[in-house]
């Protein structure tokens, strides 16, 4: 055999060798997430396409029971990243963590109401029973109020009976004709829509209403700064695998039904309305708008003071991570 073609076959398995040992040497993110999350959509999107070694990382995904569990995680050194609003990340920095926020998504619930209802505005639900995810704080819920406030002079709490619960109980009650408006996380609303329930405001309308910059992503990946100092650029490297998972999703419709076994969407309705919702939530990518930030805790401070913001008066510095 030629000394040539023997040195080829060398090198050639010289790099196949080292390809293991380079990917082993990059920096490893460990994903705290629901085991139902929405996120895991996006984070599986960059796994399955390689994003994360492409833009210098590898991503791990450990998955974990409820929201709770996965801040332990994090908090705990378990893992490196979870999910939440940058309220509650603001609320934790302004506490002493040290939390730095990356952006993920924009979508946002609203108030949906049972097909023929005649619920046509806020107004109309005055002496009805409204359904409500996510406790008396929820975010969606004291946007809304602040709007029926600013528009109709209508105290919401007060003209409605609340009823709290889980996402999976509002789901059910608000298609079982129990609701006369119901409010939930923007992957249950868009379910909900798909088997017949109508939108009557979405919280985006009602923020743009309050004069808020509806552009600021309220969901996203909170990191300790610690971890992300240890590897120059992590931030902007996994931000950017981010954004072509976002990007590869919102173009090419192979990409979803790779991931259609995961998004717990028993209807092609479903489907479909689930695969709009989050791609309307991408945000613009570019640094987050801190003015406008500021003026969404300022409300979030007005409605549900230290029990929701804590010392969050203001944004603590540092909090959104320096990406662009």
């Amino acid at each position: 055999m030629p000394d040539f073609i023997k040195r080829l076959g060398a090198a050639a398995l010289m790099v196949t060798l080292a390809l293991p040992a380079a990917a082993q040497d990059l920096p490893v993110v460990r994903a705290a997430t629901l085991k139902i999350g929405t996120v895991n959509w996006e984070l599986e999107t960059i796994i399955r396409n390689g994003l994360d070694e492409k833009h210098g990382f590898t991503l791990e995904m450990q998955p974990y029971a409820d929201n709770g569990a996965t801040r332990v995680a994090v908090e705990g050194g378990e893992a490196d990243m979870a999910v939440a609003d940058w309220i509650w990340v603001a609320r934790q920095t302004a506490g002493g963590k040290d939390y730095t926020f990356i952006p993920y998504s924009g979508a946002v619930g609203g108030l949906l109401a049972p097909a023929g209802s005649g619920v046509e505005t806020l107004q109309d639900l005055a002496g009805g029973k409204l359904g409500i995810a996510g406790g008396p704080l929820d975010k969606s819920w004291l946007i809304l109020r602040a709007y029926a406030q600013q528009e109709y002079g209508m105290d919401l709490a007060a003209e409605t009976e609340q009823v709290f619960g889980a996402p999976p109980l509002i789901f059910k009650s608000g298609l079982s004709g129990e609701l006369d408006g119901a409010i939930n996380f923007w992957h249950f609303l868009a379910k909900m829509k798909a088997s017949g329930m109508v939108e009557v405001i979405s919280v985006a309308e009602a923020a743009t209403a309050l004069g808020l910059n509806t552009d600021t992503p309220l969901l996203g990946y909170y990191f300790k700064q610690g971890f992300l100092n240890e590897t120059s650029g992590l931030a902007q490297a996994f931000y950017e695998a981010s954004r072509a998972a976002k990007d590869m999703l919102a173009k090419d419709d192979a990409a979803w039904e790779a991931i259609r076994p995961m998004m717990n969407a028993n209807t092609d309705a479903q489907f479909e309305a689930l695969k709009a919702d989050w791609i309307a939530g991408i945000p613009a990518r570019g640094p987050v708008d801190i003015e406008g930030a500021n003026k969404m805790l300022a409300l979030m401070n007005a409605l549900g003071g230290e029990a929701l913001v804590g010392a969050a008066t203001e944004i603590p510095g540092g909090l959104f991570a320096d990406v662009e």
